[in-house]
């Protein structure tokens, strides 16, 4: 099994403290949106909550949600779970048409020799 890699978006490297910070939010909004299910920091080994630069950028989706535009928190979360399936949904379609297209290319040869 390989090991995380030692950057990239999903590496835990704030602390709550930085973490509300960059955000404009009290830590304790963070514990609440944490215990809501909205987020799930990494812990350290001193259980410690670390979030990572993707945890950064899902808060501030949160906060634009609930500040900006004034959904609440199960909305919130309604709305984060439908565009992470739509993201997975997108991958999924882009693998097909790879797919499609690498067996076009092929039959399409095939004609061609024979």
């Amino acid at each position: 099994m390989l090991d995380k890699p030692d950057t990239g978006p999903h590496q835990p490297m704030y602390v709550i403290s930085v973490a509300a910070k960059m955000i404009g939010v009290h830590p304790q909004t963070l514990r609440h949106y944490e215990n809501v299910g909205l987020v799930t920091p990494e812990r350290s080994e001193g259980n410690i909550r670390l979030y990572s630069p993707a945890d950064i950028d899902r808060l501030r989706q949160i906060i634009r949600l609930t500040d900006e535009l004034g959904v609440n928190l199960a909305g919130v979360q309604i709305i984060l779970d439908m565009r992470e399936r739509l993201e997975e949904l997108q991958l999924e379609m882009e693998a097909m048409q790879a797919e499609l297209h690498a067996e076009i290319t092929r039959l399409r040869k095939r004609l061609i020799d024979d």
